[in-house]
């Protein structure tokens, strides 16, 4: 499978500046899944900006 990262990029949510892997799912995915945590895309905007990925401030988002 192909690397669409110009498309990807246009639909990419995170904010962190400078990220290497922005527009890159699959690594971004690998990234964070070996931290524990979640990717940006699936954080509202407010709480995606506060760069906290952990699974706890994912699920405060539906409390």
């Amino acid at each position: 499978m192909e690397c669409q990262k110009e498309k990807n990029e246009a639909q990419c949510t995170c904010t962190y500046p400078g990220c290497p892997r922005h527009g890159l799912c699959c690594q971004c995915i690998a990234y964070h899944r070996s931290k524990n945590q979640m990717v940006a895309c699936y954080f509202k905007p407010e709480v995606e900006r506060t760069y906290d990925r952990s699974m706890q401030n994912f699920l405060s988002q539906f409390r």
